[in-house]
Parts: C-alpha cells; sequence; structure tokens
C-alpha cells in the first residue's frame, strides 16, 4: 500500500483535505492505497502554476512539442503490462483490457504529438482589394478535465494530450475511485521537460474539487465525462462563467439485429458489447433488438455463449470478465436486475457470485421479452446487464432504437448493404457500426454522441482541435507594408 500525493506546480503534495482509501474491487481486502484530498488553497495555487507555465508552453515550438508528447506516448506503451496490471487492480478489468486501455493511451500522446506538427492555419484573400485575411488558431488557456473511473487511464489521455498539443495548460482532477492510474500518467508525464505547472493532478471529490474546476475565474474551458445528472450540475454551476464545455455523459446503446444476420457475428457482437469491460463502458450495448424471425435462435446463441464467459479476478489467467468497479455500482447493478424481473424475462445470470477473494462480482445478466419503455431499456444500468426487445422489421427496429434519452453509439448485424446504410443514414447516435460491436473505437476519428450522451463539440482526431483552440482573424492592410 502506498500513500499518494497531487501534483502541484512540478510537486507532489500531501493534500489538507480528508483521506480515503483505493480499494481492489477483485479484492477487497487489498488497499492499493491512502489519498489525501487537496484543500481549495492547494487547488488554487494549482491554478495560478498552470496559468503561468500556459503562457511558457504556448511559446514553445512545435517540434518539441511533438517529442515531449511521443515520448509520454512510447513510455506508456512500453509499460503498458506493468500499468496494466495497476489499472486492473483498482478498476476491475480483466489484464489484456487493462494493458490495451495503457497502450491506447500511449497511442493517444504519440498521435497528438505527430499532430503538433499539422496545426496549420489558413490565408485567403479578402473581399476588399490589397487586403489580406489570416485565420489562426490559439490556445485557450488552462482546461479542466474531469475523468470517470471506468478508463482511469484512456480518458485522460485523450483529453490531455491534444489539451497539451494545442498549447494549453492541465488541471486533471480523477475519478476519486480510481485515481492510481492517473497519477501514474502523471508521474510520466512529470518527466518530461515542460514548465512546473503545465499538468497538474488534483486529488478531490466531484462537489468539491470538481465543483471548484466549475467555478473558478481563471479555467476557461471545462471537459468532463460522467454521467448525465454531474453533467448537469456541473454545467450550470460553470455556466455564469460562460465556460467553454465539452461533455460526454450517459448512453443506452442499441444493437439492431436483423433476420438476415449471420448468427455468429450477431452473438459474438452483442455479447462483447454487453459484457466486455464488465459492461462498464458508455458505449456498451445494453438494448439488444433483435428480428422476430431470428429471435429465437439468437437468444439460445446469446445463452450459451454467456454461459461459458469466465467471471474472476482481474489478474488471473483467462478471466474474461471482471468485477463490478466498486461497491456502490455493484448495489445499483442488483436493484436493477430485481427491477428487471418485473419487467422482462430473466432468462440468465442476476446473481452475485462467491469468488476465491472477497469482491464485488456478479453474473453476466439477460433479459429477454423486454418493452423499451422499461425502467433497464430506458435507464443507463452500467453493468454487465442487457435485455433483447423483439421488433418486426428495420423500421421498427430503427424506431425502438430511437427512443430513448441517448444518442451515443448504436449497431446492426445485416448482411444486406442496403439495409446497412439505410440504418447508419437514419439512427440518432453520434457512432454506428455495421457488424461490429457498439463498444470499441479508433483514436485518429471523433467520438462523441447526440442528445443527453454529449455536449459540445466532439472528442478526438483532428475535431478535437475545435474545442482546445480559439479562432482568431487577423486583417493585413497588405500595400501599406
Amino acid at each position: 500500500m502506498q500513500n499518494n500525493q497531487s501534483y502541484i506546480d512540478g510537486k507532489w503534495i500531501n493534500g489538507s483535505g480528508k483521506s480515503f482509501q483505493n480499494i481492489n474491487p477483485s479484492d477487497t481486502q487489498d488497499i492499493i492505497g491512502e489519498y489525501q484530498e487537496c484543500n481549495s488553497n492547494e487547488f488554487d495555487l494549482a491554478v495560478q502554476a498552470a496559468k503561468k507555465a500556459q503562457i511558457e508552453w504556448a511559446n514553445v515550438g512545435i517540434e518539441k512539442k511533438s517529442t515531449i508528447l511521443i515520448k509520454i506516448g512510447d513510455e506508456l506503451i512500453n509499460r503498458s503490462k506493468e500499468l496494466g496490471e495497476l489499472l486492473c487492480r483498482e478498476e476491475g478489468k480483466t489484464l489484456l483490457e487493462g494493458i490495451g486501455e495503457v497502450a491506447r493511451a500511449g497511442q493517444q500522446f504519440q498521435y497528438y504529438g505527430a499532430e503538433c506538427l499539422r496545426m496549420a492555419g489558413e490565408k485567403i484573400p479578402s473581399t476588399r482589394p490589397g487586403f489580406q485575411v489570416e485565420i489562426t488558431r490559439e490556445p485557450i488557456g488552462v482546461i479542466g478535465i474531469i475523468s470517470p473511473w471506468n478508463f482511469p487511464i484512456a480518458i485522460p489521455a485523450w483529453k490531455a494530450a491534444p489539451a497539451m498539443m494545442c498549447g494549453n495548460a492541465v488541471i486533471l482532477k480523477p475519478a476519486s475511485l480510481t485515481p492510481a492510474s492517473a497519477i501514474a500518467l502523471t508521474e510520466i508525464i512529470a518527466k518530461q521537460d515542460i514548465p512546473s505547472g503545465l499538468f497538474n493532478l488534483v486529488i478531490g471529490s466531484g462537489s468539491g474539487t470538481g465543483n471548484a474546476i466549475a467555478t473558478h475565474e481563471d479555467i476557461p474551458a471545462i471537459s468532463f465525462t460522467g454521467s448525465v445528472d454531474v453533467g448537469k450540475t456541473l454545467y450550470a454551476n460553470a455556466a455564469p462563467q460562460l465556460k467553454k464545455m465539452q461533455m460526454e455523459m450517459g448512453s443506452k446503446n442499441p444493437l439492431v439485429v436483423l433476420d438476415d444476420a449471420d448468427l455468429s457475428t450477431a452473438i459474438n457482437c452483442a455479447a462483447n458489447g454487453a459484457y466486455g469491460g464488465t459492461g462498464q463502458k458508455c458505449t456498451a450495448s445494453s438494448r439488444l433488438i433483435v428480428q422476430e424471425g431470428i429471435y429465437q435462435k439468437f437468444i439460445e446463441g446469446l445463452v450459451n455463449h454467456i454461459k461459458n464467459i469466465k467471471v474472476g479476478h482481474a489478474l488471473d489467467d483467462g478471466s474474461q470478465m471482471g468485477p463490478v468497479s466498486n461497491q456502490a455500482q455493484y448495489e445499483s447493478n442488483l436493484e436493477y436486475v430485481e427491477i428487471g424481473k418485473k419487467e422482462a424475462k430473466l432468462i440468465h445470470g442476476g446473481n452475485p457470485m462467491n469468488m476465491r477473494t472477497p469482491g464485488y462480482y456478479m453474473e453476466p445478466t439477460l433479459f429477454i421479452d423486454g418493452e423499451n419503455h422499461s425502467c433497464i431499456n430506458q435507464e443507463e444500468m452500467f453493468g454487465p446487464i442487457a435485455c433483447v426487445i423483439p421488433c418486426k422489421d428495420l423500421e421498427h427496429g430503427l424506431e425502438i432504437a430511437n427512443d430513448t434519452q441517448f444518442g451515443l453509439s448504436s449497431g446492426v448485424i445485416t448482411t444486406s448493404l442496403a439495409k446497412a446504410e439505410h440504418f447508419k443514414k437514419n439512427i440518432k447516435t453520434g457512432v454506428a457500426t455495421v457488424n461490429l460491436p457498439t463498444a470499441g473505437l479508433d483514436y485518429h476519428v471523433p467520438f462523441g454522441g447526440r442528445k443527453a450522451s454529449s455536449f459540445g463539440l466532439r472528442e478526438q482526431g483532428t475535431y478535437a482541435k475545435e474545442f482546445y483552440t480559439q479562432i482568431k482573424t487577423s486583417y493585413i492592410n497588405a500595400g501599406s507594408i
């Protein structure tokens, strides 16, 4: 067990706020570390240090910025097994998933390191003779990043890397449930030749440190990933400051399986999307909308697949699904199982599991014959729970899929190109997949949703610079120079 701290103005400090423990969900007797929250004075010190460092960083050449970001990415990838094990201990995803997440975080930094060299503007003629117009991108200043517990190193990486690429300073508040991965990322960033205060890690609660990010006058922009309710509160608190906001929030992602689907593809995509990462992904498939002609065969095949999912300690060889990440989420999942029993037919799972170590283990759970308006098909459960909903045809499937407050990810399983194109055109989500799980994304393309799933500009790829920069239009009277 280690004592861990916040990182402020280039120094590791013992916070003056309350302390808390980081517990391994695979073995609740394993305490990963003791953490100390920073207080309001320490937080303000981080912001003032970030303001000063950002001015220096904005004037650093693009080649040096590129080299620094790539070095961060290289170290993350080189240490992906070591850091993946740490991530699995505190979050509960399987070792392969944890290693993959760390490697993906490294790829983010490598990608944005390369993009440093492509921060192009525009030079165009004016409508007025003899004048020129230049359009350039400039950093915003200090970016507040509030990250969730389900991807404790990847999400901070895909926010911090483009923020730094664009010349900004960063204040990162990780989820209190999973601070160890953010600390490991900070240690790697802190090694680099960057100004003191450019990257700050502030340990604290959402109501305390998170609210301080929302209300501090010297943080002009916030990138947040978390629940809808927290996002709305954050937005309301930040609104008086007129901050630039980017928020990725809830989901209720549909996978539509049509009669002409390849059954094996449909089952594999549904199981991967619903139960990968213990269902704790914003892109997870929790609504499986299946056409009547293939309905029974799909259910039989999916149940047989689920029966063979090996649930176990995150670090055990062969574990395919780890525990739920924390006690509150575990209890919420079991409550949804009880609700679901009143709304649909429980055909598999739904029970706690006793393993070799005490932890938050539960069976992968499947309901069938569900109604789309029911609680389990409208509320984000964020666990290994899915429900199969029958549909008559593609149009009916689309109607059900779009009937939700969310609009993040969706998928269709079909062998018809025409039906796939029709689905892509008419589904109201920010991400759509064909013959693939709804979960899983590339780092070089935009990510985000519609409706209550997202607010503001897209994350990732070249689209990230739209959020992390501000536009300046300059007019030049060339004839007078």
